[in-house]
């Protein structure tokens, strides 16, 4: 029995089935021939000329992300200790990119050691120009050196940086107590100049509040004093006034003036009676010292008449 023809169309089957290529949504398939870039298949099926044409690398176009955990130190010499998350990816679509990707490295590993390395010194170079109490305040400035210094190296290995975070910064445990005790006394003479002004504040208000009510009580006490001299001067008026008409009427009536003297005289004994409230008030109450209080009541009305 003849076997040759089934062998041929086995191998013939093999052949067909093998020019056919799936390349995943994302990646980029790297044709060679014999060693030699050929051309590069785009995501889905494609065709290869089977046994020549060889998948040399699938590269992928999607972003990747590494971390990254190392030590740098400070120009005052202190250890600072960075945890970074990188975000990579390839940098466009075109050949020159594609073919530097495929051939720049010999494998993936090699190209991460790279890449990692090459952060790691930029990001080392920019610490050791910097103090201790600035690296914490200049973690933006850190990653726009970065950018900044790699860009060119990763567009020549075909790659872009999308973006680096810190994620942490920390020092030596010594440093860090350190650091702990100038923020909290920081916030202690902060409270205290806090209080200070309250109490300032609270001081200088409950004085303005005495001074102005000091100044109203005064305000007041001088408008009761003027009231109360406004009410004696009108007393006095009132007197005169009263003491002139009942003279009048005493002349019209011919009677002697001297009778509103000893009105006047017993209305005072009887005020001072009934408002001394216990004190004691000696009056010659006999005749003789009320005829030498009549005439010398007498004797000023008439002077006062002279005059």
């Amino acid at each position: 029995m003849n076997y040759i023809p089934y062998i041929l169309l086995f191998f013939g089957l093999v052949v067909l089935f093998s020019s056919f290529v799936t390349v995943k949504q994302g990646t980029i398939a790297v044709i060679t021939v014999f060693g030699k870039y050929r051309r590069q298949l785009r995501p889905g099926l494609s065709l290869k000329i089977p046994l020549i044409e060889q998948i040399h690398s699938k590269i992928s176009i999607q972003n990747r992300s590494v971390e990254l955990s190392f030590q740098a130190v400070t120009q005052d010499q202190a250890n600072v200790y960075f945890k970074a998350m990188l975000l990579y990816s390839v940098l466009n679509h075109d050949e020159e990119t594609i073919k530097n990707v495929a051939f720049k490295f010999v494998d993936a590993s090699n190209l991460m050691q790279a890449l990692i390395r090459t952060i790691e010194g930029s990001i080392r170079a920019y610490v050791a120009t910097q103090k201790q109490a600035n690296v914490l305040a200049q973690r933006n400035e850190i990653v726009e050196h970065v950018k900044h210094q790699i860009d060119q190296v990763l567009e020549s290995w075909g790659y872009h940086l999308q973006d680096l975070q810190l994620n942490d910064i920390t020092f030596d445990e010594e440093i860090m107590r350190s650091m702990s005790r100038v923020v909290a006394s920081n916030n202690l003479k902060a409270a205290a100049e806090n209080e200070g002004q309250a109490l300032l504040i609270t001081k200088t208000k409950g004085a303005e509040a005495d001074g102005n009510a000091i100044k109203i009580a005064a305000a007041a006490e001088r408008e009761a004093a003027q009231l109360r001299g406004q009410g004696i001067a009108l007393f006095r008026a009132e007197v005169a006034h009263g003491m002139t008409k009942a003279a009048q009427e005493m002349e019209q009536a011919n009677l002697d003036i001297s009778v509103i003297l000893f009105t006047m005289w017993t209305e005072s004994i009887k005020h001072f009676a009934e408002n001394s409230d216990g004190n004691v008030i000696f009056l010659d109450g006999s005749t003789e010292g009320m005829n030498k209080t009549m005439k010398e009541m007498m004797s000023m009305q008439i002077e006062k008449t002279k005059k």
